[in-house]
């Protein structure tokens, strides 16, 4: 599930962090590490599971209307059923492993915060998404698919209350959101009528080399600071330390790091990544920066013999 993009890009969280509390203690930041990783994971599952509280929601709606007695606007619908027979739903909601996963992690939120389970059912209920969906008799898997992609990109990941609910749980999951709709959305475009449990269950990394690429990364950028440092000042030197923004230089010596001690990443990789995640979480021209400096880093690495890489390298 998370790429070594995203895994560079907790270790970044988990050290800026540290250099915002000025706690130096590495054993710690490990831990933080290591729990942050797995907290996306518990975003992961609980963004899915939404699907599981709306399938239920609309079953217990559809056994309520059995017994009432004034027309509603479901009663237009040719088939009052179809959203709960919807097949990705069906899927989603009574995957085992699923289910396994949230009760082994004691995942009640939406038991305990069911008014968010309510905002997001009124939503779809009102939304024209919805109501197309319901109007046309009988439906295909596509159909059902499709459903289900936008009300999540249109319902459920847009709603400003649930993340702000996410916000308030855990700090570390507003850079998480992101990501785990964006893998969300691609796992639903790519599901079949057939596919396995684990499809929508899929492991948080992909082997262990990635938790041991993690750690490494993060253990070695924070023992070798001063010497990182000395790195960076050496190739500005027009710039006072005390100018470069925090996240550039972290940034910087992250990449300094790997390029040194990941003989089996090619240094186009580790740049590209660095400068792919200054775009995102640094200023406007943080890129630019980091760029001229890791090039002028890496053809003097390469003159010295300190560049050393073997192997195709991984992403």
């Amino acid at each position: 599930m998370l790429t070594r993009r995203h895994i560079r890009v907790k270790v970044m969280q988990c050290i800026y962090a540290l250099t915002q509390s000025h706690d130096d203690a590495l054993e710690k930041q490990e831990k933080f590490l290591k729990v942050s990783i797995e907290n996306m994971y518990t975003l992961y599952l609980l963004m899915l599971s939404l699907f599981r509280e709306l399938h239920l929601k609309a079953e217990n709606h559809i056994k309520l209307s059995t017994n009432k007695y004034m027309a509603t606007a479901a009663d237009n619908y040719p088939d009052a059923e179809k959203f709960v027979n919807n097949r990705v739903l069906l899927q989603i909601s009574s995957n085992t492993l699923l289910s396994n996963q949230l009760a082994k992690r004691k995942l009640k939120n939406w038991y305990l915060n069911e008014e968010y389970v309510k905002i997001l059912y009124k939503d779809m209920l009102d939304s024209p998404i919805y109501d197309s969906y319901m109007t046309k008799p009988g439906s295909s898997y596509e159909e059902d698919r499709n459903l289900v992609i936008d009300l999540f990109r249109e319902i459920i990941a847009p709603n400003e209350k649930l993340y702000d609910y996410f916000e308030d749980d855990k700090l570390t999951w507003i850079d998480d959101i992101p990501i785990v709709n964006t893998y969300i959305l691609k796992q639903l475009r790519k599901v079949t009528e057939k596919e396995r449990e684990s499809f929508f269950v899929p492991n948080l990394l992909k082997d262990e080399e990635d938790l041991d690429f993690a750690k490494k990364l993060l253990v070695k950028t924070l023992l070798n600071n001063a010497e990182w440092e000395k790195e960076i000042e050496g190739k500005t030197p027009n710039w006072d330390k005390d100018r470069i923004a925090d996240m550039d230089a972290i940034l910087l010596k992250m990449a300094i790091c790997e390029l040194l001690n990941f003989s089996s990443i090619p240094e186009k990789v580790t740049i590209n990544e660095y400068l792919e995640i200054a775009k995102e979480y640094s200023t406007p021209k943080s890129s630019i920066f980091i760029n001229g400096i890791l090039d002028k880093l890496v053809k003097e690495y390469k003159s010295e013999g300190k560049l050393k890489k073997v192997g195709r390298g991984l992403l």
